[in-house]
């Protein structure tokens, strides 16, 4: 890539209208992405076998608003912040002051977690469990972040479980599903007009024989007999290995059922590192059928409302410099999604033309967009580079000095 991004990005905008894409339509779409980082990502995390602790990891829901702000202000395109109830809030927590922080760090809140896995009477389950006193404990504190998120001014309640079952023989399987669907339907009657219900699944963990939502199919029928403000949550490493999750995000498109995802990579199980580490290549490909030809009213992104949410951990990296390279890998890929010449692309697959098809999309993966979304980032305002530009900044010296090494509450492995 030449020294000077500004020629570099010349070259391309020529070659795009080359193949008849209209760049200003692409930059008008990258400037307007939106993507929710999480509460937890800015606070120490681990694994079953313990939490690394680093100088400078959020504790409180004000440190972590802060943190999330500044990932907002260097990337531009994070407007929104992911809250976990039981890690994030008390019972005292005021509503108010929670949206006046936020607001200060010019951010607000976005999805609201409720957490039915880390009290011991889940240990069997929640709204699977088979005492109807759990399942009410569960229903309650779902109900309660509700009409939290309303206070705060959220419109989506994302909902993930642990319920399943780890031997043969442990539980009726039928009665756990007839058990989960009458808890969810519960639950959807306390939903307000504007909210959304975002039904997460996951094949396996902590469960290991049976989960009660194992898959998308699950979470897709659970959702559709609820009702049209139940969609499915797809994060990207709750699949087994080898699931063309493409595929997948194509056809909940198709049905208008897909309501959000939990951006990550995984080499093996959900290991939650940074986004596109691992497999930029099947993040292109997911982008490739979010967006679909923008001149279109078929067009995925301008029809149907999609959360994108990042849930990682960062056990290893800066939590702040990880969000940040995530999201710009995240912005990567949806310009590479956006600059592949659809039209040569239709009439490729029309001709049956399998190597040209596929090729079109190679191409477009391999074409380094960085110049463009280097100019679309000043044209916000923004460094063409935002990690580097908050390295330079001198926030994480800030916050390591201010806060240095402490335990607390608020992330992924608080138990190890």
């Amino acid at each position: 890539m030449p020294a000077d991004y500004h020629t570099a990005n010349d070259l391309l905008c020529d070659r795009l209208a080359g193949d008849g894409i209209d760049v200003d339509v692409v930059k008008a779409a990258l400037k307007a992405q939106a993507i929710e980082t999480p509460s937890w990502g800015y606070a120490d995390s681990g694994t079953r076998f313990g939490v690394f602790r680093q100088p400078g990891a959020a504790v409180t829901i004000w440190e972590k608003l802060a943190d999330a702000g500044a990932v907002h202000r260097f990337t531009g395109v994070c407007p929104s912040v992911a809250v976990h109830v039981l890690w994030d809030f008390t019972p005292e927590t005021p509503p108010d002051a929670v949206v006046a922080c936020a607001t200060e760090h010019g951010v607000r809140v976005g999805s609201i977690n409720p957490n039915v896995f880390q009290d011991q009477e889940y240990k069997l389950g929640s709204i699977a469990h088979h005492d109807p006193r759990v399942r009410t404990k569960a229903i309650t504190h779902m109900r309660d972040s509700i009409a939290f998120g309303q206070a705060v001014g959220s419109d989506v309640l994302s909902l993930w479980f642990a319920d399943g079952t780890n031997y043969p023989g442990q539980q009726d399987i039928r009665k756990r599903k007839r058990w989960v669907q009458e808890s969810l339907a519960e639950v959807y009657a306390a939903l307000p007009p504007a909210m959304t219900m975002l039904v997460e699944y996951k094949f396996y963990e902590p469960a290991f024989y049976v989960t009660d939502i194992a898959d998308w199919g699950m979470s897709y029928v659970f959702c559709k007999a609820l009702g049209p403000q139940a969609k499915v949550l797809v994060d990207l490493g709750h699949h087994a290995m080898g699931v063309n999750i493409e595929h997948l995000v194509a056809f909940l498109l198709d049905e208008r059922m897909l309501g959000g995802f939990h951006f990550n990579n995984r080499k093996y199980g959900d290991d939650d590192l940074t986004v596109g580490s691992v497999n930029p290549y099947e993040l292109f490909l997911i982008f490739c059928e979010l967006t679909g030809p923008l001149s279109t009213q078929h067009s995925a992104l301008s029809t149907q409302k999609i959360e994108y949410m990042i849930d990682q951990a960062a056990n290893l990296k800066l939590k702040i410099e990880d969000m940040i390279q995530t999201v710009m890998q995240i912005q990567t890929a949806y310009a590479k999604a956006l600059i592949v010449p659809r039209g040569q692309l239709e009439d490729a697959q029309m001709d049956g033309d399998v190597t040209r098809a596929e090729q079109i999309l190679v191409d477009a993966f391999q074409t380094d967009v960085r110049p463009l979304l280097q100019v679309v980032r000043e044209e916000l305002g923004l460094a063409p580079d935002p990690l580097c530009a908050y390295r330079a900044s001198g926030y994480q010296q800030k916050i390591e000095a201010e806060r240095g090494h402490r335990k607390g509450t608020g992330g992924l492995g608080q138990t190890g």
